[in-house]
């Protein structure tokens, strides 16, 4: 099992013919993935790696004879908004937004119209997420051989702010056996789809995950927010969060932007310190070291 994506779901690229979508469509290919379109306005009739391009989402869903799953979406910060509600529009319930630098009022459309429509946003500013041996939506993992190496299935769901730590994460529990039943980039702007809290239910649901691990740094409420739900829905599952900036002082950070640009640490409450005490406090295992994670996993899940 995994969640969100399975080896059925299906896609398309918007933006499939830019520089970066060519090459992101070529290692979802090639990890098994299931692209059944792109589109890219005045590009009707073209194929990128075998993938029918068309002017519209529209006439990509007619082409493939049915709803489509998922769309990734690559096109340019100006359009993004107008490609994500082209695709909620034609039933997409999936979006993968890669694009980054998207206005703050565009994302909040987006996220809006999403909800309404009763779809999802992974995204803005994410490398996507993947199902390890079933599906990859978006640059996650990197090329195919990679990813392989990088995920294989198995019982730790995992979720990062940082696309590049997503990996790193995963490749550790591999290494240690445990393995990764979905693995999501959820992207780092101040605006996005899917918050840790609002995509526990989905793990929650999934009998193959036994346990959690996310990526934490200063700034920001998401990790205050897991503690809630935590708190509020008696979760089965063993959370461990690896905690990055905890070298910093308290007072040093306020004001800073931690590599994201939505971890703005605005007070003591947005500090490592804080949150830290914060999850401890819920119940979620709180580790410095990447090392770390294999063995807190275990001793969550009584291995």
């Amino acid at each position: 099992m995994s969640i969100l994506i399975d080896a059925d779901t299906t896609f398309i690229v918007q933006g499939i013919t830019g520089r970066e979508a060519v090459n992101l469509t070529r290692e979802c290919l090639d990890y098994g993935s299931k692209v059944v379109g792109g589109v890219t306005p005045g590009r009707k009739g073209r194929e990128v790696h075998g993938v029918p391009v068309f002017d519209t989402v529209e006439q990509a869903v007619e082409n493939h004879g049915g709803p489509i799953d998922g769309s990734v979406v690559t096109v340019p910060p100006g359009f993004t908004k107008d490609a994500v509600i082209e695709a909620l529009a034609n039933g997409i319930r999936l979006v993968v937004v890669v694009t980054e630098r998207i206005p703050r009022g565009d994302v909040a459309e987006m996220v809006e119209y999403a909800d309404r429509v009763g779809a999802r946003i992974i995204g803005p500013n994410c490398l996507g997420l993947i199902a390890p041996g079933l599906c990859k939506m978006g640059g996650i993992g990197g090329p195919a051989a990679d990813a392989a190496k990088a995920y294989e299935p198995g019982v730790v769901g995992v979720m990062s702010r940082s696309g590049g730590m997503t990996t790193e994460i995963s490749s550790t529990l591999t290494a240690a056996g445990l393995g990764v039943s979905t693995a999501i980039s959820i992207g780092g702007d101040a605006i996005i789809g899917s918050t840790y809290a609002e995509l526990m239910p989905f793990f929650e649901a999934d009998q193959e995950t036994q346990a959690i691990v996310i990526y934490s740094e200063p700034g920001g409420r998401m990790e205050a927010q897991l503690a809630e739900w935590v708190a509020a829905n008696d979760s089965r599952l063993p959370i461990v969060a690896f905690m990055a900036g905890k070298f910093m002082d308290d007072e040093e950070m306020k004001g800073m932007s931690f590599g994201h640009a939505g971890t703005i640490v605005e007070g003591k409450e947005d500090s490592a310190t804080e949150k830290i005490a914060r999850l401890q406090e819920a119940g979620i295992t709180v580790v410095e070291r990447i090392d770390e994670i294999p063995e807190a996993v275990k001793e969550g899940i009584g291995r």
